[in-house]
């Protein structure tokens, strides 16, 4: 009886509770991402919980499930690539195993972030300085007319964008309610899943982003598993046939600045 309570004693305090659960998206075959985080993971002490990615690059497209194939080229302009496919469906995965474990809210990171002793820290006190955000965008690409609405005790501006996509996915802090609204309004592609992901306007969420990326990124970065820039090309369609995919990033443009303007 003393020797399991000096070893819960020893547990609790090399392993200090954690205030949100990561959920790490990782396919099979991406072993030495796995074998980054995991490393990142013992030095930094952050533990993750797995989630086994769709490996889209091996799938055969008429395998694919719940994909309005019509509308995403309507809609971006060209066909999906395998590899946003997989994207897609880890990421509906990854949320819903958060809403099939419990908790409040969780931290998404794909298997190519680089993180750091103050990540959860800075994603908390994100969280802390804008309670309504459904989710909030941790990582991003572009900041075109970032408007700041708050700050954290940390330093960081969070707000909205009134020009994007923003760009990436590969780390957000989500809600329960807000991954319940996602999960039930992207249940079927159409978009790329870092695109439909903003659409705070479409889904009625309320979705932020720090003004900074609050984690960097690993040199695996580089072996993307998404495609490659001869891809995204190949994948085009006709000009004639993106006139649709104008229209409609024309109407979310608009759409994004009445959102970002009008909505807390």
């Amino acid at each position: 009886m003393c020797s399991m309570s000096l070893t819960a004693l020893a547990e609790s305090h090399f392993m200090p509770a954690q205030p949100v659960p990561v959920y790490l998206i990782n396919i099979d075959r991406a072993t030495d991402r796995l074998a980054e985080i995991q490393r990142q993971s013992d030095e930094l002490g952050i533990r993750f919980e797995r989630v086994d990615g769709v490996d889209g690059g091996l799938l055969p497209r008429d395998q694919w499930v719940d994909v309005d194939h019509l509308r995403f080229q309507r809609r971006h302009g060209r066909i999906i690539l395998p590899g946003e496919y997989g994207c897609y469906r880890s990421h509906l995965m990854a949320l819903r195993q958060f809403l099939a474990n419990g908790g409040e809210m969780a931290i998404i990171i794909e298997d190519d972030v680089a993180l750091d002793a103050d990540f959860l820290a800075r994603a908390m006190a994100a969280k802390k300085a804008a309670p309504t955000a459904d989710l909030i965008k941790l990582v991003n690409h572009r900041w075109g007319g970032f408007r700041v609405a708050t700050r954290s005790d940390k330093g960081d501006a969070i707000g909205r964008c009134l020009f994007g996509p923003q760009g990436s996915t590969a780390c957000y802090l989500v809600t329960r309610s807000g991954a319940q609204k996602i999960v039930k309004s992207l249940a079927i592609m159409s978009l790329p899943w870092d695109v439909a992901v903003e659409r705070g306007w479409d889904m009625q969420t309320s979705i932020f982003s720090t003004r900074t990326n609050i984690v960097g990124f690993s040199r695996l970065q580089k072996s993307t598993m998404i495609g490659w820039r001869r891809d995204y090309r190949a994948a085009k369609s006709s000009a004639w046939r993106r006139v649709p995919a104008h229209l409609f990033r024309t109407w979310d443009f608009f759409r994004r600045i009445a959102y970002v303007l009008t909505t807390q």
